[in-house]
């Protein structure tokens, strides 16, 4: 390992970086030294542009990939070299699209989880819908978090390094119970192969894919689907938007506040002008 790229990590752990984000670093400023043929440190602004230009014109990668190339070079200038450099000229970054979730009815979801017939899988994804997990935090859930007594799950570490506390419904309390004593897991709630280990959202993802097939809903069904599911049903039943984002462990407000152009309590409750218009179409 070089001297340069040691020193890069020793940074991101500094920072407490994910070992997932510090592996994309390292492998986004790789190749981007690897596209000259030089050391990184000998390569600046111009050879900046000039990458990223390649990447969106002849690579043609999506903006959100450039974004993580456009992170990884920021960090390794700016905080591992130290250049004294103004970041959004000299780093610019690419705007990117911003789409809304489709999501799924609450039929639709009762439809999807019948169809997954694997009874880990089946609570797992039972787990993100009723309390809104993502599927790294759901796969990583111990028995342990599991407070019957005041009715709470602890989620620990989840994105951003952060505990956060989610409701546990009476019936999902009750699934869990059933799980529990017919599998006996052990450590992890959801081990993977090796007990040791909890399964991998990899595996997860897949079970979706033939899930789907199997009930034949057409709209696209993930796991983050489900985190959808459950922030949108949950707006439409009356819960007010804060209380949504500490449920989710969204930092911002505005992450939370997209549902609000999804559901349809929000959406269609507004009266169009033209009801109260008294016109015919012509002839």
């Amino acid at each position: 390992m070089s001297p340069l790229r040691r020193r890069m990590i020793e940074d991101m752990q500094i920072r407490n970086l994910t070992p997932k984000t510090q592996r994309v670093y390292i492998s986004r400023l790789a190749r981007f030294a690897s596209h000259f043929g030089k050391s990184p440190d000998r390569l600046g602004p111009a050879e900046i542009r000039a990458y990223l230009l390649h990447l969106a014109q002849e690579e043609r990668l999506a903006a959100s990939s450039i974004v993580v190339t456009v992170a990884a070079l920021r960090f390794f200038y700016t905080v591992t070299l130290k250049r004294r450099w103004v970041v959004r000229d000299d780093i610019p970054t690419c705007r990117q699209s911003k789409k809304l979730p489709v999501v799924l009815s609450q039929d639709e979801v009762a439809r999807f989880l019948a169809a997954v017939d694997n009874l880990k899988h089946h609570v797992v994804l039972t787990v993100c819908y009723a309390i809104g997990l993502r599927i790294s935090e759901a796969v990583r859930l111990t028995p342990a978090v599991i407070d019957s007594e005041r009715m709470v799950i602890r989620v620990e570490q989840g994105k951003g390094h952060k505990d956060r506390y989610v409701m546990l419904p009476p019936r999902l309390l009750d699934i869990l119970r059933d799980y529990w004593k017919r599998t006996r897991p052990g450590r992890w709630l959801f081990p993977g192969q090796s007990p040791d280990r909890p399964i991998s959202p990899l595996t997860i993802n897949q079970a979706c894919r033939e899930a789907r097939e199997r009930c034949g809903i057409s709209k696209p069904v993930g796991p983050h689907s489900l985190r959808h599911a459950f922030a949108v049903h949950l707006l439409e039943a009356g819960t007010d938007l804060r209380t949504i984002q500490l449920l989710l462990g969204h930092r911002d407000l505005s992450t939370t506040t997209k549902y609000l152009l999804i559901a349809t309590s929000k959406v269609c409750a507004t009266t169009s002008p033209l009801e109260s218009l008294n016109i015919l179409a012509p002839a």
